[in-house]
């Protein structure tokens, strides 16, 4: 699984890679986001209609919990090892980039917010991610706490049902 940019950067700054496989690494990283640039421009409508969906369901989620806390889930999320949905969400926290860029809801792999639970300080997210195929989707849940110095972090990791 590609490791995702701050990661990669970590591991640079580290001494774990060289510079060249950094630059190799962030090459892959900007010729998949300009594959789904060419793929947008190839099909526009089946585009606007994705981002219509996810701008609503984003809309909906950011009315529900606040766009703070929406952002602190999916960087916590971005965080937890081998979740393919990291390598869209490692950005989360940056406010420049919308909240629905983050959310794929037929585009494949799909990541789709099922609910959102906060109870005693303790936030529990349940997920699906990968095909659109029913029996292919992975569902997931998470719970995540506060840390110390603000933010949030996967504390457990489970299968939904």
């Amino acid at each position: 699984m590609l490791r995702t940019p701050p990661q990669l950067f970590e591991d640079f700054e580290a001494g774990l890679m060289t510079r060249e496989q950094l630059h190799v690494a962030m090459a892959f990283h900007a010729r998949s986001l300009i594959e789904e640039v060419v793929e947008a421009q190839e099909n526009p409508l089946a585009a606007w209609w994705e981002g219509l969906l996810a701008k609503k369901s984003a809309s909906r989620l950011a009315g529900r919990h606040g766009e703070k806390r929406i952002r602190a889930i999916f960087s916590a999320l971005a965080d937890v090892p081998d979740f393919l949905p990291a390598h869209w969400l490692w950005n989360a926290h940056h406010p420049d980039v919308p909240l629905f860029c983050f959310i794929r809801l037929r585009r494949e792999p799909v990541f789709r917010i099922l609910s959102i639970t906060n109870e005693a300080g303790l936030v529990t997210v349940r997920l699906e991610y990968g095909s659109n195929e029913k029996h292919e989707t992975t569902r997931e849940e998470f719970v995540l706490s506060h840390k110390l110095h603000g933010g949030l972090e996967v504390t457990e990791r489970r299968t939904a049902s």
